[in-house]
């Protein structure tokens, strides 16, 4: 094993060159890049302010493996199966630890990050805590930043020296620069040259199987990958497993890619994670992440083999939940593991899948409740088994088995009324409540917004006796009173946009609304109650109203 050094102006050139030994690429069981703006900003900064980051580990080989480009214009909505590259047997080295950093280089040096381009801010520099940010670098629509921010490809790649190219930012500025500002853009332009273009900062550990073929075989690679990820944050354990699956299945990426894509066009976030569990218990292998079912060439094979009505099991219960349940989005769906027992249900009863009673009435109350938090993988083994031995989804067994495993599945009436504008929950019911609204809209924008009914800037108005001073000076409506579900209601974009509602008192926006929009969002119809000092009748008046809205699920408990 060979340790290596290049500048990182070098490096960024290496990748997707085959000029250079056959160039730096990415192998298949890489995972995407999920990198954030704010973390290659960091990144920089710490480049800037000499923090190590780490040595990389790279593969050199000959074997046909399937890899991919890097990322140099970088969108949420690319594909990774638009950067492979023909496999070939030529000498190359492939990536094997250190591709975010490396994709952020290429990112901030090449290319762009949802068509914004990295700046430097040529003033910046001052000291801070190590936790804060020293040099200041920010992603840019090209045409709309102005100085100090500097593009920092055109510093980095610049053929002049760096007194030159201070010279002519400095020049350039259009504006009245004090002595010290100019001697701060010539040491910082003096620091960029010297960490990215002069010192070999970037190190790396090479494998070499090109001269030595017999040491380094797939297999090992695949162990080394996760050896060297699995001490770290870098990858969850569903990227690792994953890694072991690809490398028998050569179009595991892109399915996994494709369904995917198909589940969450629903606004929902469907993940990896959630595929690779589901794909694991569907197959009888336990709930529980362990290396050890991904290395064996069995399961691997199964999962390859029965992966259609895998897929078609998961994206049956996901239209379930989205066309019977009215739970259209992420925000409603507290925890996708309680879907998991009826995907099992579904792949292996196909044919009586459609007669399951009460499933709602499952997912609804799991979800609300939250049965499946925290660790749920002996819980989904549990009714795995019961499904399995009694070969329907009988919701009442089901729920049985729940609360044999310590887990609550009651739903009171403070479960509903202690919800509130921040918590998670609160979609979730207004989901049910809504039926009308459509959660998933072709722009995120267009979501229903949760507005409260007497806006906090009235609600702050009212105030107590303060009993040391004597002064009326304290608030009489703390941050729950103003916030919980009774002073909410769901609007349209629209409603709750410019011209909308806003802070609008209640009396005023609810005085030209007619009987079905009051019944609609379960507002008391006697107008006093829409003032402000009939505030605690107005929510008493409506708490009654939501728990008789949610009575049959309070009362139901099989």
């Amino acid at each position: 094993m060979k340790n290596q050094k290049e500048t990182i102006r070098k490096m960024v050139t290496y990748l997707n060159n085959e000029d250079k030994d056959g160039g730096f690429w990415l192998p298949n069981i890489q995972r995407p890049f999920v990198w954030t703006e704010e973390q290659i900003e960091r990144l920089f900064d710490s480049i800037m302010r000499e923090y190590p980051i780490s040595t990389l580990l790279v593969w050199r080989t000959k074997a046909k493996i399937k890899c991919r480009k890097f990322i140099d214009n970088y969108q949420q909505t690319l594909k990774l199966s638009t950067f492979y590259v023909p496999e070939n047997e030529k000498a190359k080295l492939l990536v094997l630890d250190g591709q975010q950093r490396l994709q952020s280089f290429f990112i901030g040096l090449k290319g762009s990050y949802e068509q914004k381009e990295l700046f430097f801010h040529v003033l910046s520099g001052d000291l801070a805590a190590p936790e804060d940010i020293r040099y200041q670098f920010k992603f840019f629509k090209p045409d709309s930043s102005k100085f100090p921010w500097i593009k920092f490809k055109d510093i980095v790649f610049s053929h002049e020296t760096f007194d030159e190219i201070a010279e002519g930012i400095i020049e350039s500025s259009f504006v009245e620069l004090t002595k010290d500002e100019k001697r701060r853009i010539r040491k910082n332009i003096a620091s960029v040259i010297q960490h990215f273009c002069t010192n070999d900062f970037l190190m790396y550990q090479e494998l070499d199987s090109v001269d030595s073929p017999e040491i380094y075989k797939e297999d090992d690679v695949v162990e080394i990958f996760i050896r060297a990820n699995s001490g770290g944050t870098q990858l969850g354990k569903s990227d690792l497993l994953f890694s072991l699956l690809s490398t028998s299945w050569e179009d595991a990426d892109a399915r996994l890619e494709d369904l995917l894509d198909e589940l969450n066009k629903s606004s929902y976030k469907f993940t990896r994670d959630f595929i690779l569990k589901t794909c694991i218990t569907l197959l009888d292998k336990g709930a529980r992440y362990e290396v050890k079912k991904f290395r064996d060439e069995v399961t691997r094979k199964e999962i390859i083999n029965n992966w259609d009505n895998i897929a078609n099991a998961i994206k049956e219960v996901k239209d379930f939940l989205l066309g019977k349940t009215f739970l259209r989005t992420d925000k409603a769906v507290p925890s996708y593991l309680a879907l998991i027992p009826i995907i099992y249900f579904r792949y292996h009863y196909p044919k009586t899948w459609s007669n399951i009673e009460r499933l709602d009435s499952y997912i609804l109350r799991t979800f609300i409740t939250g049965a499946f938090s925290g660790n749920p993988d002996n819980l989904i083994d549990k009714l795995t088994r019961k499904i399995k031995e009694i070969e329907v989804f009988d919701v009442q067994q089901i729920f049985g088995v729940i609360r044999a495993d310590g887990r609550s599945l009651e739903i009171t009436p403070e479960t509903i009324l202690s919800q509130d504008y921040t918590s998670k929950l609160i979609h979730l019911f207004f989901n049910l409540w809504y039926e009308g609204f459509t959660y998933h809209p072709s722009y995120e924008a267009n979501l229903p917004q949760i507005d409260h009914i007497f806006p906090q800037s009235l609600l702050r108005t009212v105030k107590d006796i303060n009993p040391s001073t004597g002064h009326k000076n304290i608030l009489k409506y703390k941050q729950f009173d103003r916030d919980q579900i009774a002073n909410c209601m769901l609007l349209t974009a629209k409603e709750n946009g410019a011209g909308g509602k806003k802070d609008t008192p209640p009396e005023e926006w609810f005085s030209a609304k007619d009987v079905s929009y009051l019944n609609l969002h379960l507002i008391p119809q006697q107008p006093d109650l829409w003032k402000l000092e009939n505030y605690d009748k107005f929510i008493e008046a409506r708490q009654q109203l939501i728990l008789d809205k949610f009575s049959e699920m309070i009362q139901n408990v099989a």
